[in-house]
């Protein structure tokens, strides 16, 4: 049996969804982006983070997501294709693509396997019921130099956000 999930955005920065679809947890979790209404070429921050409490709006949604406790880093994705496969760095499991970049028509699609991301499984390794954050900087990718990169990527304000919930479609 499958798992799935969403993330929905509905700002006047950002509309659109995130989904998650997972089957095996040792195949990862698939994740879609399809994001509209952003800045067009405007490099923006995404990361998972550790509450799904919007009392406070996007505020109350705790520090990035870092089950394994390690230092903020990136996702091989987010750098160059001829280095992809080259470099091990370490990262949060919270860092999706770290980076998110909207096309001429400020829209981002995007899709990809993260095998960080668990649907199904201990509950404390879980994205159910966490949220994903789109952040108004840029990641530094944990390469900033000083302790906030190694715990932020310095990835600036919260300008959109959307809850992980259950999603009953797939994708």
């Amino acid at each position: 049996m499958c798992s799935n999930a969403i993330a929905l955005f509905n700002t006047k920065y950002i509309s659109g969804e995130i989904r998650f679809h997972q089957c095996n947890k040792t195949k990862g979790t698939l994740v879609i982006f399809n994001l509209s209404g952003m800045t067009p070429g405007k490099i923006r921050a995404c990361h998972i983070h550790e509450y799904g409490d919007e009392s406070n709006g996007c505020k109350s949604l705790g520090a990035h997501w870092n089950p394994d406790n390690t230092n903020h880093g990136y996702n091989n994705l987010s750098i160059p294709y001829s280095n992809r496969y080259t470099r091990s760095v370490e990262s949060h499991a919270g860092d999706l693509l770290n980076n998110i970049k909207a096309d001429k028509n400020g829209n981002f699609k995007f899709k990809y396997i993260d095998h960080r991301l668990n649907l199904r499984g201990n509950v404390n390794k879980s994205i159910f019921g966490r949220s994903v954050v789109i952040h108004d900087g840029v990641d530094d990718l944990g390469l900033g130099g000083d302790k906030e990169s190694l715990k932020t990527g310095n990835a600036g304000g919260r300008i959109a956000c959307g809850i992980i919930g259950h999603s009953k479609n797939e994708y």
